[in-house]
């Protein structure tokens, strides 16, 4: 008798569980991996191995394995460890680079990009991550905040870097191309230095000093500084968000798709070093391709691709094919989509898992929606709360700061309401900052927020989590916008803009379009007294300075450019006017590609609402 009513408990037990949280399961296999992780985390902190020590290991156990695949060449774990190998060895030699020095890598996707990461390492030195879209006076600010002793640049950057050579020369710097010959003084050639050394394997000695904490890589974020920040990654930071790869369950023959650009955190820490940490293959694009994605999956047998937002809407809109869902990919990591776009891609393409994720370069704290709940960016795990403390305060959007209670402490919004993600600064959960950059540093930083004396990150993103404990992202706070899936501050293009000599006064915000993530940059100007504006020239000059997602799209002419009471430049009740020129009685502008800026019309804003005028 007993027998059988425990054996009806047990039975009757599971649909129990499940009606009560129908995420039991996922929140298990997530709670299981990290409880896997934090012990894999415990031995590397008590036994130190850095993340080429985990590529080594990988190029020891299986040395014939394809670590890339890059426009019809391959290359073994083996072959990227011999490449490491000269770089590493010319660069002590040419460069003299030793432990602790830093260099600087600009140039896009390629695998010198991965041999001279990996070369560097193997001396001990710190990569500094350059965006290569960035030009004059952001890529000389980029170079000089993380006191690198040597600029590394790819062959079709040669014009970028002579651009600013001089500021370059004036610090004393080294400049290597990735060509055979340079005929530029001040520019040095290293592809034919790099052919003339061996690959023997480096003695470790050479970075005998480096553990845990001490820094990796430079990552440029962009911020209301309004000139990108170097976010310190040191090598726990490495280690961690390799692991995110682990976490959502990829494995070691799996093959993944790499296009994001290997200088921002998702391609190179989610993509590049996860890859290395599961031991897989990784299919290296320069950058995405609407038209080749698919083909390239087919092609490669990719199994994990990553992306963000935009990529999957681009996909969605492409003309529909018979073979849509003949391919392999089963898992797509990244961050950003939007929930109308998820399950079209669903339908359209299939059963992809799609794990959306939540974080920072420079965050101590991240999301992971691991179950697949549409819409959202993660989910509340009470494991991860224990480790990593964080919560949603209230904010005042208009003062631009938290709300404080009589006693001058934050308020935890309630479940279901937006709030301010703010984390625990703490042993476990640090935050590093900005590499020579200490009053932005601190800028980050709130005290006093629960009790007398805490210290907690601001992340910067209001939130919201519902009942169910699923996160999701509401907006982001500060003078910036994310378009194209970059962020851009809004001060650095004003800036841009400041130098055009009709122009008195400018002020740069995001505006939503319709169908699209994020917001595009508009900008509403004063001219200077008696000056006309000039389209063409303003378009000539964004374009000399200025990558395209962060170009203005929308103009604005205004007699007075709106402040606060204390200076400030009004965005908000701008940004919420948009650029449609029935509403608006100032001028306006449109930046047509190849033509310049055009005024607005009621025609361009119908193709671009229905979505037939590429932005």
């Amino acid at each position: 008798m007993i027998a059988h009513i425990l054996f009806a408990v047990l039975t009757i037990l599971p649909l129990f569980v499940y009606l009560r949280n129908p995420y039991f399961l996922g929140d298990l296999r997530y709670a299981v991996t990290a409880i896997r992780i934090g012990l894999r985390m415990r031995k590397i902190k008590r036994n130190f191995s850095s993340m080429l020590d985990c590529f080594l290991d990988r190029a020891k156990q299986h040395p014939q394995k394809t670590f890339l695949i890059f426009e019809g060449s391959s290359y073994t774990y083996s072959q990227a460890d011999r490449e490491s190998n000269k770089v590493a060895r010319a660069l002590a030699t040419h460069a003299r680079l030793k432990e602790g020095d830093a260099a600087a890598l600009f140039l896009g996707n390629e695998p010198q990009f991965v041999w001279l990461w990996l070369g560097l390492a193997k001396l001990g030195c710190v990569a500094s991550l350059l965006n290569s879209n960035i030009r004059s006076k952001s890529l000389v600010h980029c170079f000089s905040c993380c006191e690198a002793k040597v600029l590394i640049a790819g062959a079709d950057l040669r014009e970028a870097v002579v651009e600013v050579l001089p500021a370059l020369r004036e610090q004393g710097i080294r400049v290597f191309i990735l060509s055979d010959h340079s005929d530029v003084e001040g520019i040095e050639s290293l592809s034919d230095k790099l052919e003339e050394t061996c690959d023997e394997p480096l003695s470790p000695q050479l970075r005998a000093n480096i553990n845990l904490k001490t820094p990796a890589l430079y990552i440029y974020t962009s911020g209301t500084t309004g000139l990108p920040k170097a976010a310190i990654v040191n090598h726990e930071r490495v280690w961690m968000s390799s692991f995110l790869q682990a976490m959502v369950g990829v494995h070691a023959s799996d093959v993944l798709y790499l296009y994001l650009p290997l200088y921002h955190t998702s391609g190179f820490l989610m993509g590049l070093c996860g890859a290395i940490e599961r031991g897989i293959t990784v299919v290296l694009r320069r950058k995405f391709s609407v038209s080749s994605f698919w083909s390239d999956c087919r092609k490669h047998n990719v199994t994990v691709v990553q992306y963000i937002g935009e990529i999957m809407r681009y996909l969605c809109n492409t003309p529909k094919k018979d073979n849509d869902k003949d391919h392999k990919v089963r898992l797509a990591l990244g961050n950003g989509i939007r929930s109308d776009t998820w399950v079209d891609f669903l339908q359209r393409f299939g059963s992809v898992r799609i794990c959306e994720c939540y974080g920072a370069t420079e965050s101590n704290v991240g999301f992971v929606n691991y179950v697949g709940k549409v819409g959202a960016i993660g989910r509340e795990h009470f494991l991860y709360k224990m480790s990593s403390p964080y919560a949603l305060i209230r904010y005042d959007t208009e003062k631009e700061e938290p709300v404080r209670n009589s006693r001058g402490f934050c308020i935890e919004v309630p479940k279901g309401e937006t709030g301010l993600l703010v984390g625990k600064i703490g042993e476990k959960t640090p935050f590093y900052g900005y590499a020579k950059n200490k009053q932005q540093t601190e800028k980050k930083k709130l005290r006093d927020v629960f009790v007398q004396g805490d210290l907690y990150f601001n992340s910067g993103d209001l939130l919201m989590i519902d009942e169910e404990g699923f996160v999701y992202f509401q907006d982001r706070i500060g003078d910036t916008f994310r378009w194209k899936g970059e962020n851009v501050a809004t001060t650095e293009v004003a800036d841009h803009l400041l130098t055009a000599d009709f122009i008195e006064e400018a002020n740069v915000y995001g505006v939503k379009v319709p169908g699209h993530e994020g917001r595009i940059g508009m900008a509403a100007l004063k001219l200077k007294e008696n000056m006309d504006f000039d389209g063409t020239a303003i378009y000539q000059h964004v374009k000399s300075y200025l990558p395209s997602y962060a170009r203005p799209r929308f103009l604005r002419i205004q007699d007075a450019v709106a402040v606060t009471g204390t200076f400030k430049h009004l965005k908000a009740k701008l940004a919420a006017q948009g650029f449609d020129p029935a509403v608006i009685q100032d001028p306006l502008f449109f930046l047509e590609d190849g033509k310049g800026y055009v005024p607005m019309t009621q025609e361009i804003l119908t193709a671009i609402t229905e979505g037939t005028l590429k932005l």
